[in-house]
Protein backbone atom coordinates (compact mmCIF):
# COMPACT_ATOMS: atom_id res chain seq x y z
CA UNK A 1 0.00 0.00 0.00
CA UNK A 2 1.25 3.50 -0.89
CA UNK A 3 0.17 4.98 2.44
CA UNK A 4 2.45 2.67 4.38
CA UNK A 5 5.42 3.70 2.23
CA UNK A 6 4.89 7.46 2.44
CA UNK A 7 4.47 7.59 6.22
CA UNK A 8 8.15 6.81 6.98
CA UNK A 9 9.26 9.30 4.30
CA UNK A 10 7.12 12.09 5.77
CA UNK A 11 8.25 11.21 9.29
CA UNK A 12 11.88 11.24 8.16
CA UNK A 13 11.47 14.63 6.47
CA UNK A 14 9.89 16.00 9.67
CA UNK A 15 12.76 14.72 11.82
CA UNK A 16 15.31 16.18 9.37
CA UNK A 17 13.56 19.57 9.39
CA UNK A 18 13.49 19.53 13.19
CA UNK A 19 17.20 18.65 13.35
CA UNK A 20 18.15 21.43 10.90
CA UNK A 21 16.07 23.98 12.82
CA UNK A 22 17.68 22.93 16.10
CA UNK A 23 21.16 23.16 14.58
CA UNK A 24 20.44 26.66 13.25
CA UNK A 25 19.14 27.74 16.67
CA UNK A 26 22.26 26.41 18.43
CA UNK A 27 24.59 28.12 15.94
CA UNK A 28 22.72 31.41 16.30
CA UNK A 29 22.90 31.23 20.09
CA UNK A 30 26.64 30.49 20.03
CA UNK A 31 27.26 33.41 17.64
CA UNK A 32 25.23 35.72 19.89
CA UNK A 33 27.21 34.58 22.93
CA UNK A 34 30.58 35.17 21.22
CA UNK A 35 29.64 38.63 19.94
CA UNK A 36 31.36 41.51 21.72
CA UNK A 37 29.14 43.60 23.99
CA UNK A 38 27.67 46.67 22.38
CA UNK A 39 29.20 49.81 23.75
CA UNK A 40 27.00 52.82 24.18
CA UNK A 41 28.24 55.82 22.25
CA UNK A 42 29.05 58.76 24.47
CA UNK A 43 29.63 62.41 23.62
CA UNK A 44 33.03 62.72 21.94
CA UNK A 45 33.85 66.23 23.10
CA UNK A 46 34.69 69.46 21.39
CA UNK A 47 33.46 71.40 24.40
CA UNK A 48 31.91 74.87 24.22
CA UNK A 49 33.59 77.70 26.21
CA UNK A 50 30.56 77.83 28.52
CA UNK A 51 28.54 74.68 29.02
CA UNK A 52 24.95 74.72 27.76
CA UNK A 53 22.13 72.45 28.88
CA UNK A 54 22.27 70.76 25.48
CA UNK A 55 25.98 70.00 25.83
CA UNK A 56 25.47 68.79 29.41
CA UNK A 57 22.72 66.44 28.26
CA UNK A 58 24.95 65.10 25.46
CA UNK A 59 27.83 64.47 27.86
CA UNK A 60 25.65 62.49 30.26
CA UNK A 61 23.53 60.84 27.58
CA UNK A 62 20.19 62.08 28.94
CA UNK A 63 17.53 64.56 27.82
CA UNK A 64 17.82 68.21 28.78
CA UNK A 65 14.60 67.80 30.77
CA UNK A 66 15.68 64.59 32.56
CA UNK A 67 14.68 64.12 36.19
CA UNK A 68 17.29 64.58 38.91
CA UNK A 69 17.53 60.83 39.64
CA UNK A 70 18.18 60.05 35.95
CA UNK A 71 20.86 62.75 35.80
CA UNK A 72 22.54 61.36 38.92
CA UNK A 73 22.42 57.77 37.59
CA UNK A 74 23.86 58.86 34.23
CA UNK A 75 26.56 60.91 35.99
CA UNK A 76 27.58 57.90 38.05
CA UNK A 77 27.77 55.66 34.99
CA UNK A 78 29.84 58.10 32.92
CA UNK A 79 32.07 59.02 35.85
CA UNK A 80 32.88 55.38 36.61
CA UNK A 81 34.09 55.01 33.02
CA UNK A 82 36.13 58.25 33.10
CA UNK A 83 37.28 58.69 36.70
CA UNK A 84 40.87 59.98 37.10
CA UNK A 85 41.64 57.25 39.66
CA UNK A 86 40.80 54.66 36.97
CA UNK A 87 43.00 56.27 34.33
CA UNK A 88 40.57 58.93 33.13
CA UNK A 89 41.30 62.58 32.50
CA UNK A 90 40.92 65.25 35.20
CA UNK A 91 39.58 67.63 32.55
CA UNK A 92 36.92 65.16 31.36
CA UNK A 93 35.92 64.40 34.95
CA UNK A 94 35.51 68.15 35.56
CA UNK A 95 33.30 68.45 32.47
CA UNK A 96 31.19 65.49 33.61
CA UNK A 97 30.71 67.10 37.03
CA UNK A 98 29.91 70.43 35.38
CA UNK A 99 27.30 68.73 33.19
CA UNK A 100 25.66 67.18 36.26
CA UNK A 101 25.58 70.54 38.05
CA UNK A 102 24.16 72.27 34.97
CA UNK A 103 21.28 69.79 34.57
CA UNK A 104 20.44 69.54 38.27
CA UNK A 105 20.59 73.31 38.77
CA UNK A 106 18.54 73.86 35.58
CA UNK A 107 20.47 76.95 34.56
CA UNK A 108 23.32 79.20 35.63
CA UNK A 109 26.95 78.77 34.62
CA UNK A 110 27.26 75.22 35.99
CA UNK A 111 30.87 75.93 36.90
CA UNK A 112 31.94 74.32 40.17
CA UNK A 113 34.31 77.27 40.79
Amino acid sequence: DTNQMTTPIIAGAGVAALALTGRAAILSFEAWRRAPPRMRKFYEGGFDPEMTKREAALILGVRESAAKDKVLAAHRKVMIANHPDAGGSDYIATKINEAKAKLIKKGGSGSPF
